[in-house]
């Protein structure tokens, strides 16, 4: 059964939602009524800036297109920012920024409303007022079943609108003899479609000026809602100019509208501490109050005027239309809690519900809910605060925390180690060129700075680390002053759908989420943890006292660990150093606080009990994996695709992965404390003891978390986890919610967001079963912050350790450290059968299945080592592999190949033919006897393959050769050559002389050049060779007789060339060849060699022609030596030979002198001692 974390609503704690590198591409819009119109004030009214939201009526709803979708907006001078968004999905262009001309915009000057078409935002300014009219969410797309990942927002077209039009904008009209403008307003939307715009008019009551609905023709119209001077008198008013005041009693500080039974209600309140409320149909002032009934000892602030008094509304079903008045007095502030009454006869009254009290902090905003007052103040640091209280039932008036982002540290702890070029996003993060773009300006120009600061040439190295941190420092300040300036509050929102709190701020909007019941209790001011009545983590009272008085010995602890002390403790454990020696090193320099400690864990009765009691609630240890309790039941389309928006924005995203890293950096520093409180009780000796179990429990297993650490959107995630949370852990965590849980029931925000958090840091904690997160980076190739991420929880996670060094092995591999990838494999390989992720890792084998789970797993490494080309760490995993496949022979066979392909590869031919002949599977040793053969040949590595000793394969080895020799090109590969060295170094001369003839053979068929004659030649001699090498009655050799068909590999025994059945078999003559026959083949091809010298278009014919003909041929040349050898060889008749000597003889006769000197070609070509040139020897010739 999975725990779940105690969640306290109690507490909240607030995470920035902001987007620190996707700015919104915000669109300007100026709105200018013209010169005529409106004019700039001299001496205008400047309105402090504020901030306010809107939340979609169905933002509750998972199915509808505005789930968790709002929109904010603040006001700045004469701009207004409006800003949609959505935490299900990304809005396209959804910011704009209003600006109008010469105008400033009120307070309470932005009002947003929807219908069931239109979005419709009313501004007021203290010249104008105006109308946006934008379309509804709803109507936006055409279908319900919205699947893009991106959606466009309503503020898409906002540049199309005519927003100077008539109908969309008014001036507002001044008063005869009036001075000033409007101090403050509100609006709302009527039921028949007007925008009616409520103004504090500065001389007193409310202008209401309305404008006509959009779609129908109609001006402006203005009413002023204020008492007559007499009814002031008979109400006790005097009139301001006998009181001396600067302005009138019923100026409007703060306004409020209200629409019930077809009529609205304008709520006022006003400088003279009342409030009235007016009926807008009636035009009748219903109801006056005094406020300071409601607030004791007032004394002396009637005579005051008040100046920041605040009104909010609040409507529910069940309580009705609630008031919440703030009245701003001098040393303290008081909410009072009010119900309207309706009586008899239109009558209204109000019911006093609570008055609450705050501090002397200056109130930014607040909000007022069905139960709830939400306040943000600014203390005189410029510290925000915020809390929040019900106002029913809350006794002791005591106000619940808010624990608010604290501001940077002022200054950066630079170690000695460190560059002081300090960039504090963690080394989990992924790479992002425009952070790398920025980082680059920012170090030039500050490097710029510092080089241009330096007057001398040479300085040590000392003194320039010493000038870069000082004008690092500088750059780090201006930072913190731009962070300072843009986490200014400028107002609070509560969603009354999803009760969904967001903080408003001048640069961006912060998110507050339920604190867990450890954190809350760590960060708790004093003066509430001391007031703590009981401990949501234990039933047991006793044990909740001890865990209490536990937690103030820890924020002492805390409090005296310095900066430097924190850093170095937090460097020993990223260094792997044991934390408890770290722990004890800032014990030895906190020794003036731990007398305070000591005493105040005499109260403690059982430590050891609330220890456990803590780091029970903070484990995040489950017992199955998270995700795996099935999927989400079979749903409709709709809803499937809601569920895969829910939670998917960018800013969603942002906020989720924030949290659980707020979270994790909270406990790291609870358990780092935890431990140092720890080895102070072993200190004490008997007062305690503290076992093993429990210290292995604290910081070693928390100090790796604060690497989750923050960062912003995710349109392209910035940190690991965010990665994680957008490509994996969403959509578990979601199928996780909703496997049991009605789609149709509200997304509240407190409980949905503490859910996914909380599933989010298990999946996240290394020593739960899922292995997700080391998947996700693996699979992003995020190889540094994975092999980070081992090197972190190698020393105490005792899950998925296989896994881990699987992980780490693939880390070395991307890094190019083969041989350590290696080792981190082979240790994995003994937790295949064990872990899930190994076994999935396996069973995902495509290939025919190994035997074993670790052979396939050897399999999967094979192929990962030979991915990246790694042949000699292939052969060592594969002669490992062997090992474990003695009795499969199948695999073994594999194995042997594989061993055999890369040694190939690597030149290793030696090894390469051992690997061959320890193969067991016949086939495959044929095939790499093949392969081996052919490589071999193209290295022209031909001593090593003639020399191999080929046992038991010799025969397979001629096979191959003779195959390859018969099927490829004669002139481009030397097969023949390699079969006759074969032969010769085996001592087999009878099978390489016919080898050679073989060759010979063929090339008087095939290759009718020069070049092939003359191979032809060399082949005959070798072939002469060979036989007289061997005794006589062994010197023959067999060939296929005169007009055989040559038959080639792969030939068809039934076929003929042309595919068709031969009608008979074939029936193959052969002849015995001796010595004699091959001399006279060698004379032949000698001859015809002569011939294609001296002749060469002659090589064409010569090359299959017979004795007879070559005599012929070589008589026509003049070659009559060659000629008559040939006749002699083949005992032919000379008469031919003599015939054309003769006329040759009568033609050089009777010739002249050109053929006297042709003569002498074909005389040099025969030999010189057969021919007598002389005159005197010429006749005796013939």
């Amino acid at each position: 059964m999975r725990k779940m974390a105690a969640v306290l609503e109690r507490s909240f704690i607030e995470i920035c939602g902001f987007e620190r590198e996707t700015l919104h591409r915000v669109r300007e819009v100026t709105v200018n009524l013209g010169k005529a119109c409106v004019s700039a004030l001299p001496g205008g009214v400047k309105f402090a800036d504020s901030a306010g939201a809107f939340h979609y009526e169905d933002s509750g709803k998972l199915l509808s297109v505005t789930s968790n979708r709002f929109i904010h907006w603040s006001t700045s001078g004469d701009t207004v920012q409006l800003v949609e968004q959505s935490l299900d999905t990304n809005l396209l262009n959804n910011a704009v920024k209003l600006k109008f001309t010469h105008c400033t915009v009120l307070l309470g000057g932005v009002t947003i409303q929807e219908t069931l078409n239109n979005v419709i935002i009313l501004v007021s300014t203290n010249q104008s007022v105006h109308r946006l009219l934008l379309p509804h969410p709803s109507r936006m797309y055409r279908s319900e079943l919205v699947t893009e990942l991106h959606m466009q927002s309503i503020f898409t077209d906002v540049g199309k609108l005519s927003l100077q039009d008539p109908s969309h904008s008014a001036i507002i009209p001044s008063s005869v003899g009036q001075t000033g403008s409007p101090s403050t307003s509100t609006a709302w939307l009527s039921q028949s479609g007007e925008a009616h715009y409520a103004l504090g008019s500065p001389a007193g009551g409310i202008m209401v000026v309305t404008l006509a609905p959009h779609d129908t023709q109609g001006g402006v119209s203005v009413l002023e809602l204020k008492r007559s001077s007499m009814m002031q008198r008979l109400s006790g008013w005097m009139p301001t100019a006998i009181r001396g005041e600067q302005s009138p009693a019923d100026l409007v500080l703060s306004l409020a509208v209200r629409e019930l039974e077809e009529d609205s209600f304008i709520f006022a309140l006003c400088q003279d501490h009342k409030l009235r409320m007016w009926s807008f149909r009636e035009q009748a002032c219903l109801l006056e109050a005094d406020m300071l009934d409601y607030m004791p000892a007032c004394k002396g602030v009637k005579r005051l005027a008040g100046q920041g008094h605040r009104l909010r509304l609040a409507f529910s079903s069940t309580t009705g239309l609630c008031l919440s008045v703030y009245l701003a007095v001098p040393q303290r502030g008081q909410f009072t809690v009010l119900q309207l009454v309706a009586t008899d006869n239109n009558r209204y009254s109000l019911d006093h519900i609570s008055s609450l009290f705050t501090t002397q902090e200056t109130l930014v905003d607040f909000t007022l809910t069905s139960t709830d007052i939400w306040g943000v103040w600014v203390d005189d640091s410029n510290t925000t605060v915020v809390k929040y209280i019900n106002f029913e039932h809350n006794t002791a008036g005591q106000w619940n925390q808010v624990f608010v982002q604290p501001p940077p540290e002022e200054e950066v702890h630079i170690g000695v180690d460190q560059d002081p070029r300090i960039y504090r996003r963690g080394s989990e993060r992924i790479s992002d060129l425009s952070w790398e773009t920025l980082k680059k300006e920012v170090t030039v120009a500050v490097e710029s700075e510092l080089q241009s600061s330096v007057t001398e040439f040479e300085f040590s190295q000392e003194e320039y680390r010493q000038l870069q941190v000082e004008f690092w420092s500088k750059f780090y300040a201006c930072c913190l002053q731009y962070q300072e300036a843009v986490s200014m509050p400028l107002g609070l929102t509560v969603s009354q759908h999803t009760n969904m709190v967001c903080l408003l701020k001048k640069g961006f909007v912060s998110f507050l989420l339920p604190c867990f019941a450890v954190d809350h209790l760590y960060l708790s001011y004093d003066e509430y943890l001391f007031s703590e009545e009981e401990t949501p983590i234990t039933e047991d009272p006793e044990v909740g006292r001890d865990v209490l008085q536990l937690v103030q010995c820890l924020r002492l602890v805390s409090d005296a660990v310095s900066g430097e002390m924190a850093y170095e403790m937090e460097k020993a454990l990223e260094h792997l150093q044991s934390p408890e020696r770290a722990a004890e090193l800032v014990l030895e320099n906190i020794d003036n606080v731990i007398e305070d400690i000591q005493n105040k864990l005499q109260d403690v009765r059982n430590p050891m009990a609330a220890m456990m009691v803590l780091l029970r609630e903070m484990d995040l240890e489950t017992d199955s994996e998270v995700g795996g309790e099935g999927p989400v039941a079979p749903a409709t389309l709709n809803v499937r695709i809601s569920l895969s928006q829910l939670y998917g924005s960018s800013s969603a995203v942002s906020v989720v992965c924030q949290a659980v890293c707020n979270l994790a950096m909270t406990r790291a520093l609870f358990c780092r404390d935890l431990l140092i409180l720890q080895k102070l009780y072993l200190r004490f000796g008997d007062n305690v003891r503290t076992d093993a179990n429990l210290q292995h429990l604290t910081v070693l297993e928390l100090s790796d978390t604060p690497t989750l650490s923050s960062s912003r959107s995710v349109l392209s995630p910035q940190t690991v986890v965010e990665l994680f949370y957008q490509t994996a852990a969403r959509k578990i965590i979601i199928s996780q919610l909703f496997c049991q849980r009605q789609t149709n029931s509200l997304l509240l925000w407190t409980h949905m967001v503490s859910n996914v958090v909380h599933l989010l840091a298990q999946l996240l904690w290394p020593s739960n079963p899922g292995f997700q997160f080391p998947e996700c980076l693996m699979a992003n190739c995020q190889y540094t912050q994975l092999q980070e991420y081992v090197r972190l929880i190698g020393p105490w996670c005792q899950v998925n350790i296989g896994s881990c060094r699987f992980m780490l092995g693939q880390c070395y591999l991307a890094n190019g450290e083969g041989q350590k990838a290696l080792q981190c494999f082979q240790e994995a390989a003994t937790e295949v059968e064990k872990e899930e992720f190994l076994m999935r890792l396996t069973g995902s084998e495509e290939e025919e299945a190994a035997s074993t789970p670790r052979l396939q797993y050897y399999n999967k490494v094979l192929r990962l080592l030979e991915d990246v080309g790694l042949s000699e760490l292939v052969i060592q995993l594969a002669s490992l592999a062997i090992t474990e496949a003695v009795s499969d022979i199948n695999s073994q066979a594999a194995l042997w190949t594989r061993i055999f392909k890369h040694h190939l590869d690597l030149g290793h031919n030696s090894e390469a033919y051992e690997a061959l002949t320890q193969n067991p599977d016949s086939s495959m040793q044929l095939d790499c006897l093949r392969q081996l053969v052919v490589v071999l040949c193209e290295r022209s590595q031909l001593q090593d393959l003639v020399q191999f000793s080929y046992v038991n394969l010799h025969d397979e080895v001629v096979s191959i050769i003779e195959s390859r020799a018969r099927g490829l090109d004669l002139l481009a590969h030397n097969y023949y050559e390699l079969l006759y060295a074969f032969h010769i170094n085996r001592h087999n001369y009878r099978k390489a002389g016919t080898v050679m003839f073989e060759f010979g053979m063929r090339l008087g068929r095939e290759v009718r050049t020069r070049l092939g004659l003359q191979k032809q030649v060399n082949c005959y001699l070798a072939a002469l060779n060979c036989l007289r090498l061997i005794r006589p009655e062994y010197a023959w050799i067999v060939q296929p007789a005169s007009g055989a068909v040559y038959e080639r590999p792969g030939a068809s025994p039934k076929r003929n060339s042309d595919g068709e059945f031969s009608s008979e078999p074939v029936k193959r003559q052969v002849d015995i060849l001796e010595l004699k026959d091959l001399e006279k083949e060698y004379i032949l091809s000698r001859s015809r060699l002569t011939l294609a010298q001296h002749h060469p278009p002659s090589a064409a014919i010569a090359g299959s022609a017979s004795a007879v003909e070559m005599v012929t041929l070589l008589v026509q040349t003049g070659l009559f030596d060659s000629a008559l050898s040939v006749c002699q060889t083949f005992k032919l008749n000379l008469t031919s030979v003599f015939e054309g000597l003769t006329f040759k003889c009568i033609k050089l006769q009777f010739g002249g002198e050109e053929t006297q000197n042709e003569a002498w070609s074909w005389l040099a070509a025969n030999q010189l001692s057969t021919v007598v040139n002389t005159k005197e020897s010429r006749f005796d010739c013939y």
